[in-house]
């Protein structure tokens, strides 16, 4: 009998859980790993980096924004169900945009290019952080590779995104005078699109994760996905902040000792 330990009381995993403690569990990982927590992200909202660190958070979290339209894009291409896709893709779209909405990517660059990067610059993913290429290529093998429930379950940090990005919003409008509402219009959006997308997938996972093992991959799938976030914020610490060690290649600011 195997015993997990996801943050609360030790479970069983012979015994499955109801999908309301399923739900619990998930709730509870996201309260222990979610990348809100990262020191980084602390300091990026409370106006306690430089400008050329902020640059660097921007230009590396567009290589994650930029990611999302493929992973959604693979994981529909292995779904049978019409339903399901036609609930999914959204999310692509919501991205690459459509018709008169150029999509969450365009918007990202609205906030790289208020900062001062070129957006060839940024699209190249010349600058990138080779950690954060490789935390985001994992995060779409993961999505292309795993089993269609572990798909889905590691879009789920979508439940805890409203929260960081009202901090986000607030917090760098607040501290940081190149900073402004219009710049955040990304984040500002996702605050309506996230919760939309979060209640699909944790429905679909109360409906379909009912075997202990079921459940279990569910888990993994969500604490896959914090590593993924919280491995790209580890290396930004790590380049920009403490010990200051950017890799050859990567973004370099006007002033790196500032």
């Amino acid at each position: 009998m195997k015993l997990i330990n996801y943050g609360m009381k030790n479970i069983s995993m012979s015994d499955a859980l109801s999908p309301d403690q399923l739900e619990e569990r998930l709730y509870q990982i996201g309260a222990e790993r979610y990348h809100n927590l990262h020191p980084f992200h602390k300091l990026l909202h409370k106006g306690a980096l430089n400008k050329g660190q902020v640059q660097a958070w921007a230009l590396n979290r567009y290589c994650y924004q930029a990611a999302i339209p493929r992973k959604d894009s693979a994981l529909m291409s292995r779904v049978e169900d019409r339903e399901l896709r036609r609930e999914w893709i959204h999310r692509v779209t919501d991205h690459d945009g459509m018709e008169d909405d150029p999509g969450g990517i365009q918007r990202w660059l609205i906030l790289t290019r208020a900062l001062g990067l070129d957006d060839d610059y940024v699209t190249s993913y010349a600058g990138a952080l080779p950690a954060t290429r490789f935390a985001v290529e994992a995060y779409v093998r993961f999505v292309r590779e795993q089993d269609l429930l572990s798909a889905v379950a590691s879009s789920l940090t979508e439940l805890f995104a409203p929260k960081i990005h009202r901090e986000r919003i607030s917090g760098m409008i607040e501290n940081y005078d190149f900073i402004d509402k219009d710049i955040m219009i990304y984040g500002i959006r996702r605050l309506k699109q996230a919760p939309r997308d979060a209640k699909f997938a944790l429905r679909y996972v109360r409906e379909h994760a009912r075997r202990p093992d079921q459940q279990k991959a569910v888990f993994d799938a969500l604490i896959f996905k914090t590593n993924v976030l919280w491995a790209q914020l580890d290396a930004l610490h790590h380049a920009y902040l403490e010990p200051r060690q950017i890799p050859p290649g990567a973004f370099v600011p006007d002033d790196p000792s500032e």
